[in-house]
């Protein structure tokens, strides 16, 4: 997808309607880079008019060098033989008037030729985010955490995203969801060598929000036959085809569960104020380092983050030597909403819970994925433009 560089946001909303649908718009190029860190898609990189022009020159001259299939198009308020040359030698791709929205779309248009070009005939491959939610005990709202935040990472079919249930012993996924999925993960035993998305989407239940699950299997003794094969290749497969893959693991390191953390991109460690599940956590921390799994993405929720019960915030951190990334009060709504099947976060979009859940998604989906970071001018009018285009 294309990238819009630009401090002002009003130029940014104006080049986005001249892009394909799904472009974004940042305003330095500090968040350029983690942007480009965290996606794999993007083929253009739009830097606009009011981008100082020594600036616009060395990003392309980095990116030629650091992203070769990436192009660059300069877009600035003048265009002369100065101009042209200089951003010649930079590297950019194209160099094109501000006013001129139709040849910053064609120039689009060569910059995604090339990508596939350079990429090979089968064009560019998609590569999505593995989510886990792992807790080393049981009871702490692992599962409602990951189905919240499946559902706020979906943002109501905007994105891409399968929620999987790799508790394969007790998963409870699919009923908190009410859902009765007819296909599950035990109906992919024994296709580790010939699985591929068109037999996985066939296990796949549609939730009404878009979300798609791959359910946990209904007896307990499917868990030893799904191996540590399989559930690799599963991950593998769905994240070519979604945005997100977030993983509900088992509440222990037992084969799958190490397989699923090893695929893992971003790692969510839910835990309650309680000695017993913080003793758990810490060993869990302790393993995760000496596995080498997930070390500088990892993200502390706590749940039922109550300062009455005698711990807190700082103390926990201390014990874990870990930050929190965020804190989820005790709430009755939150069950409540669990038990009628509409997780909270689509129930309550206001609650405090929801919105901390959605803030936790915002950024493990990077500092830009979410609806956001788009410039507050670009209008539902505009967003329809470039649907239309």
């Amino acid at each position: 997808m294309p990238v819009v560089i630009d401090p002002d946001t009003s130029t940014v909303g104006a080049l986005l309607t001249a892009l394909p649908p799904g472009a974004h718009g940042l305003d330095s190029a500090e968040r350029l880079a983690l942007w480009l860190d965290n996606r794999h898609d993007e083929y253009l990189v739009v830097l606009g008019p009011t981008v100082p022009f020594e600036e616009a020159l060395a990003i392309s001259d980095h990116l030629r060098i650091s992203k070769p299939t990436i192009s660059v198009v300069l877009v600035r308020a003048a265009v002369d033989t100065e101009v042209l040359t200089k951003a010649m030698h930079s590297g950019a791709r194209d160099v094109v008037a501000s006013h001129d929205l139709e040849a910053i779309g064609a120039a689009a248009d060569r910059a995604q030729q090339l990508w596939v070009a350079l990429r090979g005939p089968g064009g560019p491959q998609h590569t999505g985010k593995v989510i886990s939610v792992f807790s080393p005990k049981g009871g702490v709202g692992k599962t409602t955490v990951a189905v919240n935040l499946a559902m706020a990472l979906s943002d109501r079919g905007v994105r891409q995203v399968c929620l999987v249930d790799l508790d394969l012993a007790f998963g409870d996924v699919a009923i908190t969801m009410q859902l009765f999925p007819s296909h599950s993960i035990e109906h992919a035993i024994g296709t580790e060598d010939t699985l591929d998305y068109g037999a996985l989407d066939g296990l796949l239940t549609r939730h009404d929000s878009g979300l798609m699950v791959l359910a946990a299997p209904s007896l307990p003794d499917a868990h030893d036959r799904v191996t540590a094969t399989l559930v690799t290749r599963m991950l593998r497969t769905l994240r070519e085809k979604f945005d997100y893959v977030v993983v509900d693991t088992a509440p222990a390191f037992d084969e799958q569960t190490l397989t699923a953390l090893d695929e893992t991109d971003e790692l969510v460690l839910v835990a309650t104020l309680d000695v017993p599940t913080l003793k758990n956590v810490k060993v869990a921390l302790e393993t995760l380092d000496m596995l080498g799994m997930a070390h500088e993405h990892r993200h502390l929720l706590l749940n039922r983050a109550d300062d009455a019960v005698g711990i807190g915030a700082e103390k926990v951190e201390a014990i874990l030597n870990m930050s929190i990334a965020a804190q989820i009060a005790t709430s009755i709504d939150v069950a409540a909403a669990t038990n009628a099947g509409r997780p909270i976060v689509s129930a309550t979009p206001d609650h405090p819970s929801s919105r901390t859940l959605r803030e936790l998604a915002g950024r493990l989906a990077g500092p830009f994925g979410d609806e956001a970071d788009q410039p507050a001018e670009e209008t539902t009018s505009r967003r329809r433009s470039r649907k239309r285009r």
